[in-house]
């Protein structure tokens, strides 16, 4: 049987670029489906897109993450390639992305547009360097990584994946989603060096530095406290113990020469500061064995999810 082989790309105001992509994963991947989810654009994009052969659907909740949700839930393939609709990436490339899917070697493939220095070379926006170092120090760290681009829009994935893939995110979150509910499910995950260009001239870039890069740093650590909640409370649980401990040293000295407490307020913080500290630590602990059970509970949805793909 022929692979089945999705092209899935987001699309909010891309008249300029759109039927360029198209037309380029067409030249590559001449038996792929191409879709195109147009996020409520206000100009040309829906009608271009359709005239250059892709499938078109609206998805009118505003976001990119909305529009991957309707993808993955909506588009049956045996492989998926995710792509920007602003001509950043190569479709030339995109066999890279699909190699290793097709081997088994990988559940997601990520175009990794950082190591080869590309992404610093064309990308013109301040501190997108720094944001993308930033975000992929802080996962790493976080979650025991070694990865590259984290924050990539050019991904491939098998079968499995998108359709086990719970979509929480609404918006440019879902990059940081993906790559840290793949490291945290122990997915098979596949760096592949690509090129990067910046969008041509003209064509304006719907991520907000500032605004969008607060969400992703917010999605880190909500995403951080839902997976690793043991670590996560745990942290807390032992700032406010040294907080309360350097705040009680006074009073316990005190105590220590006089038997006598004249700091009493400072003593009242001290103990509910401990308080705090215990309340975060049996947190972690019980959350950690809820986690626990859910991680259980989601390998045996994969194992479901992987005879319904047999079948």
């Amino acid at each position: 049987m022929s692979e089945k082989i999705a092209i899935l790309i987001p699309a909010y105001n891309e008249e300029q670029t759109i039927a360029k992509v198209i037309a380029d994963f067409k030249q590559e991947l001449p038996e792929a489906e191409i879709f195109v989810y147009d996020n409520n654009s206000k100009d040309h994009t829906n009608q271009i897109a359709r005239e250059a052969g892709a499938h078109v659907v609206f998805e009118p909740r505003q976001g990119k993450g909305n529009a991957v949700r309707s993808m993955f839930h909506e588009i049956d393939a045996d492989y998926y390639v995710m792509v920007d609709a602003d001509d950043t990436y190569p479709a030339a490339e995109v066999n890279k992305l699909l190699d290793p899917l097709r081997a088994g070697r990988a559940d997601m493939t990520i175009g990794d547009r950082l190591s080869n220095g590309t992404y610093s070379n064309e990308n013109k926006r301040a501190f997108h360097d720094l944001g993308n170092n930033l975000v992929k120090g802080l996962i790493n760290n976080l979650y025991k990584g070694h990865y590259q681009d984290i924050m990539t829009g050019y991904r491939g994935f098998n079968r499995l994946f998108v359709k086990s893939f719970p979509v929480l995110s609404p918006g440019f979150e879902i990059e940081t989603e993906l790559s840290i509910h793949a490291m945290d499910k122990r997915f098979k995950l596949v760096e592949v060096p690509i090129s990067y260009q910046d969008r041509p001239e003209g064509s304006e870039s719907k991520l907000n530095t500032y605004s969008d890069g607060v969400k992703v740093l917010v999605t880190i650590f909500r995403l951080f406290k839902d997976y690793k909640p043991f670590r996560f409370f745990g942290v807390l649980a032992l700032t406010f113990f040294i907080i309360g401990l350097l705040v009680g040293i006074p009073v316990l000295v005190e105590y220590a020469q006089i038997q006598y407490i004249t700091h009493v307020p400072l003593a009242i913080l001290a103990v509910g500061l401990m308080i705090l500290a215990a309340l975060f630590l049996i947190s972690g602990l019980i959350l950690d064995t809820i986690v626990r059970q859910s991680r259980m509970s989601y390998e045996l949805y994969i194992y479901q999810v992987m005879e319904e793909i047999r079948r």
